[in-house]
């Protein structure tokens, strides 16, 4: 088995969160808060997102959650590849 990168498949993670994070954004400003209520209602299997679902997000808080999905995506990234590197890279006689 190879040996994978951590900062190339952490860098990965993150970016796949942070595509993931504007999708959201990107749905929210679309389609409003009846249809954004509609697509995680029937993403999280009936549960109701209703009462907590905010329309009002400021620029500022969006920004902010845009670095802190990237850096968790990044951690977890960095954890797979990290835990994969040690334990299934060993050779076995």
């Amino acid at each position: 088995m190879q040996h994978i990168s951590i900062k190339k498949f952490a860098f990965a993670w993150g970016v796949a969160s942070l595509v993931l994070y504007l999708g959201c954004i990107i749905l929210m400003s679309t389609v409003g808060h009846e249809g954004t209520v509609l697509f995680f209602n029937s993403l999280l299997h009936g549960l109701d997102t209703s009462t907590i679902i905010r329309m009002d997000v400021p620029l500022s808080e969006a920004l902010i959650g845009l670095v802190e999905t990237f850096i968790l995506g990044w951690l977890f990234g960095a954890l797979i590849a990290s835990v994969y590197n040690f334990s299934f890279n060993k050779k076995y006689n």
